[in-house]
């Protein structure tokens, strides 16, 4: 079983010989996630959830873009909550919590960055349900499969292939518009058939 403590952050996230995304890359994919959910809102963001955040480290490049925005980071981490949580407004809770963890609001962009490859398919439907009923926007699902070039933690990797990260998505109501964005119910019935991925 994988822990996510300190030393795991550290040879991921800051060790150079490891680290799989830069802070330029990470800005970058932040103001992608940002634009697409506020280019389907029709107005800025006003809040964000970051369903498995880890240490929150999406947490300063979308204050950068959207100081006004609340930001709730959600991970399993016990090492990582008590580290940021205060700091950074992350609270303990796994992926497969948001099957009934509701938050009291809907949410304008939920995030789930290199998280579900991890996980067994019954813990990723769990989390996809309460996903698509929190969600006020998009989602921005970043997955990798079968078919990409991968680097980094191997470890628990779950292989799958694009065609079924797609059926689940869509069986749990979210529709794609490309970039790894995904609208739910609220948002599908917009969209029209060349944004639809």
């Amino acid at each position: 079983m994988k822990i996510y403590d300190k030393a795991y952050f550290d040879k991921w996230y800051r060790d150079g010989r490891h680290r799989v995304i830069s802070s330029g890359v990470l800005a970058r994919k932040a103001a992608l996630a940002v634009g697409l959910a506020e280019y389907y809102l029709g107005r800025p963001i006003r809040n964000v959830l970051d369903v498995g955040c880890g240490e929150g480290a999406w947490y300063k490049p979308l204050r950068a873009l959207r100081p006004q925005a609340s930001y709730l980071g959600l991970d399993s981490s016990e090492y990582a909550i008590a580290r940021w949580g205060r700091q950074r407004n992350l609270r303990l809770a796994s992926f497969g919590d948001l099957g009934q963890l509701r938050l009291g609001e809907r949410y304008d962009l939920i995030i789930c960055a290199d998280v579900m490859h991890y996980l067994r398919a019954p813990e990723l439907r769990r989390g996809l349900d309460g996903i698509v009923d929190q969600l006020e926007g998009l989602a921005y699902l970043e997955v990798y499969t079968t078919a990409d070039r991968l680097d980094g933690d191997m470890v628990g990797f779950q292989r799958r292939t694009p065609r079924w990260y797609r059926q689940v998505f869509a069986e749990a109501g979210l529709l794609s518009v490309g970039s790894q964005g995904w609208v739910g119910p609220r948002q599908a019935p917009w969209i029209t058939a060349m944004e639809a991925g």
